[in-house]
């Protein structure tokens, strides 16, 4: 059910604020990229003074988004207006903003509705969707170039409309984007398909340590194997999307290790499964099919592993498809198939 009253509000905000400053969540992706870079060019053209900040900076596979734009790492001048897009936690904006932001949007079931103004709508597959669908309303001009970075945000949180999230909303919301401009040959190539040599290395050694039992496949990415593929960056360049598609993962894992001694964990499940409860637990969050955290390694990273599998197999095996029969068989737990 749409809250009118609550988008009139935001309308309200967005036209009569001159100076606002737009961020979104640390270690950003393409959803977060996207929505920053859709919105804030949307509202300049306006004529609104905007800043758009990410404290993380912007991927090198996003870049093509970001041209002659100024991402800002940290707030640069004072603003009327604070607005947060796809981010499920205050703290998972960084420090950019010191106190509670005017408006939050986002898609992410876990989102803890932080701001003076929370428009939240799980049913989106992306934060990009549900501009593309408001801004209209909005009187929010969509130009090629924010098509583009709203078109960006919906591919990539969609994996290219291959996730359980797609729903016709999303598709039409992808259609007008293209016919505003939205190019999605490139988006796709760019953003999807694009792979540096290094990145190709990396993935190498994560297939290496690749480990399967009943359901779960996992891997780990240390900071050797970074340095071995001369990988610039610190996430696992995209390689828990393929181990998603092995036809025996119900659940994927992948456990990157942080210069800075914490471990970041990303889960893939399929429809079946939400994975969004297991990075609650471990302080993160996400989608119930595609979530993330990041532990502290306190004694080893060994011992993050076994706590993040012990934590996932438990929930895989309570709840097992019955292959033949189609049922769902609750299963107590340490009970596999």
């Amino acid at each position: 059910m749409v809250n009118k009253e609550l988008l009139g509000k935001i309308r309200n905000k967005l036209h009569q604020a001159e100076d606002i400053l737009i961020t979104t969540h640390i270690r950003p992706d393409g959803d977060a990229i996207g929505s920053l870079v859709g919105l804030g060019l949307s509202l300049q053209e306006l004529g609104k003074k905007i800043q758009m900040v990410s404290e993380d900076g912007v991927p090198r596979s996003l870049q093509f988004l970001t041209q002659d734009l100024k991402i800002a790492h940290s707030e640069q001048t004072a603003h009327q207006l604070s607005i947060v897009l796809d981010c499920s936690e205050f703290d998972r904006s960084g420090s950019v903003l010191t106190g509670q932001p005017d408006i939050n949007i986002d898609h992410h079931v876990t989102n803890s509705e932080f701001a003076k103004d929370n428009l939240v709508e799980v049913e989106s597959a992306a934060t990009c969707e549900i501009l593309a669908k408001y801004m209209p309303a909005w009187d929010l001009p969509i130009t090629p170039r924010v098509a583009n970075a709203l078109l960006t945000g919906v591919v990539t949180d969609t994996i290219g409309f291959r996730t359980s999230s797609v729903t016709p909303s999303t598709l039409k919301a992808a259609a007008m984007l293209v016919e505003h401009g939205g190019n999605l040959a490139k988006i796709y190539q760019v953003s999807l398909d694009g792979r540096t040599y290094e990145a190709a290395r990396f993935w190498g050694a994560g297939l290496n340590h690749l480990q399967q039992e009943d359901g779960l496949v996992w891997t780990v990415l240390s900071l050797e194997d970074r340095r071995a593929a001369g990988y610039p960056g610190n996430d696992d360049a995209d390689l828990v999307n393929i181990l998603s598609t092995i036809e025996s993962a119900r659940i994927a894992v992948i456990f990157v290790e942080q210069a800075d001694g914490n471990v970041k964990i990303s889960w893939r499940a399929q429809s079946e499964w939400d994975v969004s409860a297991i990075a609650v637990k471990f302080g993160g969050g996400g989608h119930a099919a595609a979530s993330g955290a990041i532990i502290r390694a306190e004694n080893s990273m060994d011992e993050v592993i076994d706590q993040v599998l012990d934590a996932t197999k438990k929930l895989l095996w309570r709840k097992i498809v019955d292959e033949k029969s189609g049922e769902v068989k609750e299963l107590k737990n340490g009970d596999r198939k």
